[in-house]
């Protein structure tokens, strides 16, 4: 095969198509499909993927590769085959596919090494390579390319004599480590310290100190043996020109969890109901064939075990799982009930960590040392081979669609995956998404049910307060009489309690109580939040931020008030209130630093807390046994937004911060506040009814041809010119209508719900369907035109195919 079709990272259409470009005779052989290549294009070298070999080109002249920047291709035949299925179903670009596979330090700008592999010696290599790794066991890819050996070296990679490391300007580098070894043991090494000068007392000791506490063949960390001994090291230096020691550089992961035991743990006794609910995944396990499984659990049911012991039974196979996770969940505590159970198999992947440490945890996955992935979204990408079982858990969580190109969901990827491994895909929630628990009812999911906690305990009991009836009765506080009372009460029994408010920042927005003017953002038609902590307004669409006035801007009046409730506002309030109580609050501006998030946790757990205070992030996942009240403060500020989605998405909360009560022996209570006590979606999450809210939140999207019952896909255009994308937008819309069928529902174009960001005007569409044979055809011409037209215009175009966000 001498040519090799590239895909080129220049992500425009005109580019979305593969190159083909010679294979010079010193890479043949080398060169295979899902490698990352260097190769001229235009004027200047470009990154891309090798998706094909083949004998001979479309074009007669074709330019040469300039070279590879793998040795072993990072993407294997099934992601490439992925990123084309991907490239169909989000519309976006092929390299856009390829690279949200990789890890972010593989994106970066790069240098390369070659490098000795651990415990190989320059004496290993031919003649001509030896010179360049006497002095150092790294050597520049320059270095060799110049002096014409890089095919030579080439042949020592496939040997395993030599490897290639990237060091990314930016951070992905391998970590190593300066390890000493002993050159000498035994009568000799007891020889040698007799014949050291009396004034060497300290070399003596260390010689003496390394062959008592170490393994011949098992190394020290200088750094260590430093420590342990309180040697300097140009002790150690001499010792090693004596040639007593050896000195070597290894390579050493950075472990995210250092320091860090998990006790091991081991398997539980199922409940009757875990057990009918696994039987079904072990039999599609044991067969080899490919299921989706809805696993619908109340909160506390046991579906972390049915998880564990299903990857049990893979792991047996000899094949690999991956767990998906939302982000907000990734807490420490679901990372202990992995790596307790499956110890070093397990590797994480989430944005806590940094570019290294997830450069590091993703070269475990494709070297093949793990056989677990714990991870958000993007890890369902991880590069196995073997894949036993797919795991999605919280599966209605909107954060496992990505809002930027690629706009997959993991789910889709997942399924696609799982027909590929002929393996099942678990999806579990305590409040599936209307549209997997549709699929379920049709029986394209098979659905289990877990009904029961595993306690047998029943579920809190949850009272809703009519903040209106509050207000009436003089009740000026954000606690409602009901709430605050309870709150007392725990603080007396030392119980905990857990306070969730759907909002950071101190209040929503600032408003002038005379002439009601509210402070906007000037690039955003969007108010400004109030941040207590830097004592400033910022919109958190574009970053802007500003003091705050003292007097309205608008009529000059002194009566400017804050709006709405943050959680700092809470915790200052509760401090006046209950001035004994001990607060922890968990929200993006206390979490901001790397482990802080594991660190309040951790604190809470030890009981150093009466109450945790917190956003979304504590709605999930989290189990501690003295938890035994639940407040919601404001259960409305999803509910009003224009979503369709919004009723779904509260009764989901609801639900799963209530499913923080009570889960052990202690019973548990929630108290929900809101100003609309009647909507069905506060009602029946209070009586944890999820067959009647599916029901009835059925019934309203066939009324509004939503999905399950449609499909939908949200087409956007944004413009610094208003009246530009108005009649882009116009036109846009009639094209489409002139080409999809007679049962199509097409809305717009409109300004969308926030018509500006960044200073950008923006106009929507939406497309709503059943079956729609021109839709990808039509959404790809519409873009190829209006790329061609409009881009170097500075308009953009983004389609979105069943989008999560409507704003």
């Amino acid at each position: 095969m001498n040519v090799a079709s590239v895909i080129v990272d220049v992500p425009s259409m005109q580019t979305d198509r593969t190159f083909d470009y010679t294979i010079p005779n010193e890479w043949k052989g080398n060169i295979v499909p899902g490698m990352r290549v260097v190769v001229p294009f235009g004027p200047r070298k470009v990154q891309g993927f090798v998706t094909e070999l083949k004998a001979k080109g479309e074009v007669s002249k074709l330019k040469p590769i300039v070279e590879p920047m793998d040795l072993v291709p990072v993407l294997n035949g099934e992601l490439l085959a992925l990123g084309d299925w991907l490239t169909e179903k989000t519309l976006c670009f092929k390299i856009s596919a390829f690279q949200s596979m990789l890890p972010a330090a593989m994106k970066a700008k790069y240098e390369k090494f070659f490098s000795l592999e651990n415990q190989k010696k320059p004496e290993e290599l031919p003649l001509s390579l030896q010179r360049f790794f006497h002095k150092s066991r790294e050597v520049s890819w320059k270095v060799i390319e110049e002096s014409g050996f890089l095919p030579l070296i080439h042949k020592e990679v496939k040997n395993g004599t030599v490897e290639v490391l990237y060091k990314v300007k930016a951070k992905g580098k391998k970590k190593t480590v300066r390890k000493v070894y002993l050159n000498f043991s035994g009568s000799q090494l007891h020889q040698m310290i007799e014949d050291l000068p009396p004034q060497a007392s300290k070399q003596k000791e260390l010689l003496q100190y390394m062959s008592q506490s170490t393994e011949d063949e098992k190394g020290m960390a200088v750094t260590e043996l430093i420590e342990a001994t309180g040697a300097t090291s140009s002790t150690i230096k001499s010792l090693v020109k004596k040639g007593l020691f050896l000195e070597k550089n290894e390579e050493m992961y950075r472990d995210p969890f250092l320091n860090r035991t998990f006790q091991k743990t081991s398997p539980l006794t199922l409940t009757p109901q875990q057990s009918e609910a696994i039987t079904p995944v072990l039999k599609t396990i044991d067969e080899k064939e490919h299921k989706t499984f809805l696993l619908y659990g109340v909160t506390g049911s046991g579906k972390t075990e049915i998880y564990l012991q299903s990857i049990q039974r893979v792991l047996k196979e000899g094949k690999e799982a991956i767990v998906l996770v939302p982000e907000i969940s990734l807490t420490p505590q679901m990372v202990h009930r992995f790596k307790g159970r499956f110890g070093n198999d397990v590797a994480v992947l989430h944005s806590g960590l940094s570019v290294g440490e997830k450069y590091d945890e993703w070269r475990k996955i494709q070297r093949k040392e793990v056989k677990v992935v714990v991870g958000a979204r993007s890890a369902v990408y991880a590069p196995f081979e073997n894949l036993g079982i797919i795991i999605i858990d919280e599966e209605h969580e909107t954060s496992y669609k990505q809002e930027e190109n690629p706009r997959y969901h993991a789910r889709d990827v997942a399924i696609y995956r799982g027909q590929y491994h002929q393996c099942p895909i678990i999806l579990g929630s305590a409040t599936p998404s209307l549209e997997s628990f549709a699929r379920a009812a049709k029986g394209v999911y098979e659905l289990l049910t877990l009904d029961k906690r595993m306690n047998n305990g029943d579920l809190p009991s949850v009272s809703i307060v009519d903040m209106r009836e509050e207000l009436r009765k003089g009740n000026r506080s954000m606690f409602s009489k009901e709430l605050f009372e309870k709150l007392q009460e725990r603080i007396e029994k030392g119980e905990q309690t857990v306070l969730f408010l759907n909002r950071r920042g101190h209040s929503s927005f600032i408003m002038c109580r005379d002439c009601g003017f509210v402070l906007q953002c000037p690039n955003c038609d969007i108010s400004l939040t109030y941040h207590r902590f830097s004592d400033g307004m910022k919109c958190h669409y574009c970053g802007y931020e500003e003091g705050v006035p003292n007097t309205c801007p608008e009529c000059l009046s002194e009566h400017i008030r804050y709006f709405g409730t943050g959680t700092q506002k809470v915790e200052e309030e509760i401090n006046k209130l209950l001035p004994s109580a001990r607060v922890i609050r968990m929200d993006v501006d206390t979490t901001t630093r790397k482990g802080s998030h594991e660190k309040l946790l951790t604190a809470f757990g030890e009981g150093k807390a009466d109450i945790l205070l917190g956003t979304q992030m504590i709605a999930k996942g989290l189990d501690f046994p003295n938890i035994t009240l639940v407040g919601v403060l404001s259960a409305d500020t999803m509910l009003h937004l224009p979503d369709f989605r919004a009723a779904e998405k509260t009764f989901q909360l609801l639900t799963q911060v209530s499913g923080r009560a009570g889960r052990h022996q202690l019973p548990g209570e929630v108290v929900v506040q809101t100003y609309t006590p009647e909507h069905y979606s506060i009602e029946l999450a209070s009586l944890h009814d999820y067959n009647r809210f599916y029901q009835q939140e059925m019934v309203m999207r066939k009324m509004g041809s939503y999905p399950p019952f449609y499909f939908i896909t949200l087409v956007t255009l944004s413009h610094e010119d208003l009246m530009k994308v108005v009649d882009i937008a116009e036109k846009m819309s009639s094209f489409i209508r002139s080409r999809m069928s007679e049962a199509t529902i097409i809305l717009g174009p409109v300004a969308s719900p926030i018509p500006r960001i960044k200073n950008r005007y923006r106009y929507q569409c939406l497309i709503k369907y059943k079956r729609e044979p021109n839709l990808t055809a039509t959404l790809k011409t519409l873009l190829d035109q209006y790329q061609q037209q409009y881009a170097s215009k500075g308009l953009t175009i983004s389609i979105d195919v069943n989008p999560y966000m409507m704003m």
